[in-house]
């Protein structure tokens, strides 16, 4: 987000093969860094909206689509430490995994160690859908873990490319059961490497959102196989189905999208016009606060757009994985199967045809069949189910050890939901009034509440 500001007003008016260009980073991961800065500059162009509250909770921005983009405006942030005792780390986790020549760069699984210089507890947390270790909110649970005394040890999401790459048993993501025995194994080799460095007192576990929902499936297992005992588990911002929630995302995307998928420039145009036409009528040297208080004063994006700037934000989280997961497994999905691409093929055409594809698209053209092929019994029905918290019910009822912590607005849940999680944790279950989806993690009486919760 960053260095979006200091490139948006460099950015002209593109031809779709030009905004829809992959790129390959550091972690190995497919981005398309036009439309990023787009979904960036757009939630810093929203990050002043707030109105009055007849509530307590300060958190300021009443829609759940502006709160979900925008994350937490700096006056309402936690105080965090700048710097950190961080190290980045790699793990081979697979000895004979055998990676694509496309994929060379991501063979061994990348993860970050957050040490204190003393005894203390150690708590393993887990990124949301497509994000990795160093993602903002990561950053955000190590400064805030860090500063209350914790080592922390942080790992991408089982859908990151760098994890199914690296990590992944199967190389097809999404199987809660199966990314949760993954996510576990990778917990053990990554204690193994740094236990010689740091002195633990205990282990904790939490997640946000897809990586929320995962630690409840590793808390399971670890109650079966005994090799950390977590004493504490945070789930932050949890799906109740994944199901139910990737039917919303993909909704959120195509259903608002004006013109449809065929309209994706056009899109992007209309945003980046928007920037221009506020440049060019002030006097403004740098790309900066004050430059996005006159853009938000000028024109405010409706619930419909915000929708469509979030949908695009797991789109492309979904196309990463889907192109990623299509080379890995040789599936023939995107890729024609076994077309060997090499580092210096281009990927823009692949990924002109992954944007396109949804969550449910990959769940049912290539998720289920590949389960599907290892069980002729299963059923979409019941692999559905398996994908859902309902599934342990009884387990999250009785484990006292688990909290939640979400929001009445939290735009994944599907009608229901909130409350089902009201009914299994009571009152192991902190619901804000509003953030909308993970928006107010940063919020001062959220951070303290979550290092409250590992502290008492």
């Amino acid at each position: 987000m960053d260095s979006s500001r200091d490139t948006l007003l460099n950015v002209s008016k593109r031809n779709e093969s030009a905004v829809i260009q992959g790129q390959r980073s550091g972690y190995g991961q497919v981005v398309m860094r036009p439309i990023m800065t787009v979904i960036a500059c757009v939630a810093l162009f929203l990050s002043l909206d707030s109105r009055a509250t007849d509530d307590d909770y300060d958190y300021p921005i009443i829609s759940a689509y502006a709160a979900t983009v925008v994350g937490t405006p700096d006056d309402y942030r936690a105080p965090l430490p700048e710097k950190i005792n961080k190290k980045d780390l790699r793990l081979r986790v697979f000895e004979d995994r055998v990676v694509p020549e496309v994929l060379w760069y991501i063979e061994r699984l990348r993860y970050s160690l957050v040490y204190q210089k003393k005894k203390a507890p150690l708590i393993f947390a887990i990124a949301g859908t497509g994000a990795s270790y160093r993602a903002s909110r990561m950053q955000l649970l190590q400064k805030a873990f860090f500063q209350a005394g914790f080592h922390v040890i942080s790992l991408s999401s089982s859908t990151h490319p760098n994890f199914i790459v690296s990590a992944s048993t199967t190389g097809m993501p999404g199987h809660i059961v199966r990314d949760a025995e993954d996510l576990y194994h990778v917990m053990q080799l990554a204690w193994e490497q740094v236990r010689n460095r740091i002195e633990v007192s205990e282990f904790y576990l939490t997640g946000y959102s897809l990586g929320a929902a995962q630690s409840a499936f590793i808390a399971k297992l670890d109650e079966e196989q005994r090799y950390f005992n977590f004493k504490k588990v945070l789930m932050i911002n949890p799906p109740v189905s994944l199901y139910s929630s990737i039917v919303i995302l993909d909704d959120m995307f195509e259903k608002n999208l004006p013109g449809g998928l065929d309209n994706i420039s056009a899109f992007f145009d209309e945003v980046m016009n928007t920037f221009t036409e506020v440049y060019k009528t002030g006097d403004f040297v740098e790309f900066n606060d004050e430059f996005l208080y006159q853009a938000f004063k000028l024109k405010l994006p409706d619930d419909s757009r915000l929708a469509t700037i979030i949908g695009l934000a797991f789109r492309l989280a979904s196309a990463n994985m889907v192109f990623v997961t299509d080379v890995f497994t040789n599936s023939g999905y995107i890729v024609p199967k076994n077309r060997v691409l090499t580092t210096t093929d281009s990927v823009t055409d692949y990924f002109k045809v992954s944007i396109r594809i949804g969550f449910l698209d990959y769940f049912d053209e290539l998720f289920y069949p590949y389960f599907k092929s290892r069980n002729p019994a299963l059923t979409k029905e019941l692999l559905i189910s398996r994908q859902s918290l309902e599934s342990i019910e009884e387990y999250l009822s009785s484990a006292e050890k688990i909290s939640v912590v979400t929001n009445q607005d939290d735009l994944i849940l599907a009608p229901g939901e909130l409350d089902y999680l009201r009914e299994v944790f009571k009152t192991r279950a902190k619901i804000y009034p509003r953030g909308g989806h993970c928006g107010n993690m940063a919020h001062r009486d959220n951070v303290a509440y979550m290092v409250q919760f590992f502290e008492g």
